[in-house]
């Protein structure tokens, strides 16, 4: 056999390796891509607690890599390269690998740690050092959080987000008064403006607390509204809007600091 007919036959065996191995890369898309649809579509009506979905989410990243090894491994046997001896000789490489990677498998360990523990879910409004955001994914390495007042998405590696505050549904709202007015009127005055904020849209409860502080210059009412968490940049606008306007209509000033001087 000649060089030239050598050249010829090496061209067509990289060529036909070359086939194989887009096949195969191919054939794992559509079967991962197919996969994911099945799990979604019968888990549509299943998984519809914020843990469940959770769950959901993190498997489709499990899958994802899972795919993406197997992917590899097949590509590199149509190659000719014999991947269990190689995988048999990993030795000491693979001791390498290890510790190069433990940072990984903390990450991975802690994401499934989040979920189990009920440390929060894809869907919560959490707190993360100055974040108030809103968790949008959970994965394998990191957690993605969208802050609310940015819409930035912020991505935290699952072992670093220890602190981690969810956010209920509580917003309180202080109502300052002049020492001047009496409680029947502030009181009064305070009940107006509860029923203004009663009726906002994303108000599920509202309730007046009582008298909150005996500040320098004023009397602080403390009102208390529930609504869902990602609403309450935009509702404690509208409510402070509600407090202006309630005290305009009782004839109420709002109390500023003020400094009496006294003189001989």
């Amino acid at each position: 056999m000649d060089i030239e007919t050598l050249e010829t036959y090496a061209d067509k065996v990289s060529h036909i390796a070359a086939v194989n191995s887009a096949v195969i890369i191919i054939l794992c898309f559509i079967i991962y891509k197919a996969l994911i649809y099945l799990a979604v579509k019968s888990g549509k009506n299943v998984f519809t607690s914020k843990k469940s979905k959770s769950y959901m989410k993190m498997s489709k990243n499990i899958l994802r890599y899972v795919f993406i090894v197997v992917a590899i491994l097949l590509v590199l046997q149509a190659n000719g390269i014999n991947v269990s001896s190689m995988l048999r000789g990993i030795g000491i490489v693979g001791i390498i690998i290890g510790f190069a990677v433990q940072d990984v498998l903390k990450d991975m360990i802690k994401g499934f740690d989040i979920i189990s523990d009920d440390y929060f879910h894809v869907g919560d409004v959490v707190l993360y050092k100055n974040i108030c955001g809103k968790v949008i994914s959970i994965g394998l390495k990191n957690t993605k959080i969208q802050d609310l007042k940015t819409m930035n998405i912020v991505s935290v590696t699952n072992r670093n987000i220890e602190q981690v505050e969810i956010v209920s549904k509580q917003l309180d709202i202080i109502v300052p008064m002049p020492y001047e007015v009496s409680v029947e009127t502030a009181e009064k005055a305070a009940g107006d403006i509860l029923a203004r904020i009663s009726r906002l849209e994303a108000v599920e409860k509202c309730e007046y607390r009582g008298v909150d502080e005996l500040a320098a210059s004023s009397i602080n009412y403390r009102l208390r509204l529930f609504s869902n968490p990602e609403n309450h940049l935009q509702l404690k606008r509208d409510a402070l809007r509600c407090v202006l306007l309630g005290l305009e209509e009782n004839n109420i000033s709002v109390p500023y600091n003020q400094i009496d001087v006294h003189t001989k």
